[in-house]
């Protein structure tokens, strides 16, 4: 990993302190030594994410403040004697209260927390509900994302032994979809951006619960796991020069979950886990073996079905998703074959026409799958004569006209080929 940059920070009292001598000293006011102070430090490159500096009237305390000291207190009276009912009523309370404020659009917050002891202190209190507070657990786990919002918040979280947390959450209280769902929030969050993060998951075999839960579990009851899935083989820490996320993917594979992927697919684009059950496999395709995998198991057949019902129902985004993963899977030169003896461009010129208003599906239509071998590959077999492709009809938009006409001009000079009209 490249070295970390140098950053220069301040503390909340330092920060106070500067504002108290604006006021005392320079005789500014309350609105104006906050502007100097934060504009003076700004300047001189000081970070000042996660310090409070809004003012509040008098005998307000800031929510983020307040709700961590009360969650505090409560964390060490169970140190004294454990938690009753009303003990855990009152934390679920905060915890939304903080959940609430940290959610809050480009207030900061979540770094205010975090700089104040929020992750540790909600992993602790997560570590201590016991099974007989779901509830509570739940909350927690909701308030925890909210909180791993950046590097330095997932780097606390790992440093508060979040992984292993949260593991023993997952695999403990199984029984819970809830605790489940939620669970797997976190760790999409905390894997974000942060390699190290993936592979401790991976370690404590996050993708064996993965699996586990995908075969005890109607698909889609558990929403998160399918983004965790992606977060878990998504390359997306800046840092890391070769990621070990393929090598996770092939893992994932290994161990039969493309198998559980595709029958998700299979149920249909209505059915609640669809987008990401496509969007996760996508994520594991990541070789030609596993791409042949994902079509022996009828992935092809069920991505072709969702297009066409992509355009019997106007489904956009299932459309755009469709195209998406059998433009990956198009990476294997069988599946190129089986695409288009299953009329796979026959389907993808009528999902165009139907979509020819919406330019993000088009975009994808023109990348799906390696349009310009596809088509090489139809001329070839003279499928351009049969009219599959008519480029004569004026009910044929213009857009359309214009990106199969691109794909074929890139394939004449590519591959010296000539198109004969019928």
């Amino acid at each position: 990993m490249a070295p970390p940059k140098s950053i220069r920070t301040i503390s909340q009292q330092a920060f106070d302190e500067l504002v108290n001598e604006n006021m005392e000293d320079l005789g500014m006011d309350p609105t104006e030594a906050l502007g100097d102070a934060i504009q003076t430090l700004t300047l001189q490159g000081v970070d000042l994410s996660g310090i409070v500096t809004s003012i509040l009237g008098s005998g307000e305390e800031n929510p983020v403040i307040q709700s961590l000291e009360r969650l505090k207190e409560l964390d060490r009276d169970w140190k004294q004697g454990g938690w009753d009912e009303n003990d855990v009523k009152e934390i679920v309370e905060w915890l939304a209260k903080l959940n609430d404020v940290c959610n809050v659009d480009g207030s900061g917050n979540a770094a205010i927390a975090s700089k104040n002891g929020a992750i540790e202190l909600v992993c602790s209190i997560c570590g201590k509900l016991g099974s007989g507070f779901n509830q509570g657990l739940v909350s927690a786990l909701k308030t925890l994302v909210s909180l791993l919002h950046d590097l330095q918040s997932t780097e606390i979280f790992r440093e508060s032994n979040g992984p292993k947390m949260v593991m023993n959450i997952l695999n403990n209280r199984k029984e819970n979809l809830s605790i489940l769902n939620s669970g797997f929030s976190v760790v999409s969050a905390a894997a974000t951006g942060n390699e190290v993060l993936k592979e401790a998951f991976m370690n404590l075999k996050i993708d064996e619960l993965i699996l586990q839960c995908l075969r005890d579990f109607s698909r889609g009851s558990i929403p998160y796991l399918y983004d965790a899935v992606r977060v878990l083989l998504t390359s997306d820490d800046n840092r890391v020069v070769a990621s070990e996320v393929y090598g996770y993917a092939r893992r994932f594979a290994k161990i039969g979950i493309v198998e559980a992927l595709v029958d998700s697919l299979h149920k249909g684009i209505k059915a609640p886990s669809f987008v990401s059950a496509a969007v996760a496999l996508k994520a594991i395709a990541v070789n030609d073996e596993i791409c042949r995998a994902i079509a022996e198991n009828g992935g092809i057949d069920a991505i072709l079905q969702c297009i066409d019902d992509s355009c019997e129902q106007g489904e956009k985004v299932a459309a755009r998703t469709c195209c998406s993963l059998l433009s990956k899977l198009a990476g294997s030169d069988i599946n190129k074959s089986a695409i288009i003896d299953k009329d796979g461009m026959d389907k993808l010129m009528k999902l165009a026409m139907r979509f020819s208003d919406d330019p993000t599906v088009l975009q994808e239509l023109y990348e799906t799958p390696d349009i310009g071998d596809l088509l090489s590959r139809i001329q070839n077999s003279r499928r351009l004569t049969d009219g599959s492709v008519d480029f004569r009809n004026e009910t044929t938009p213009t857009f359309i006209k214009c990106v199969f006409c691109l794909a074929l001009s890139t394939i004449q000079t590519r591959y010296h080929l000539v198109f004969w009209a019928p």
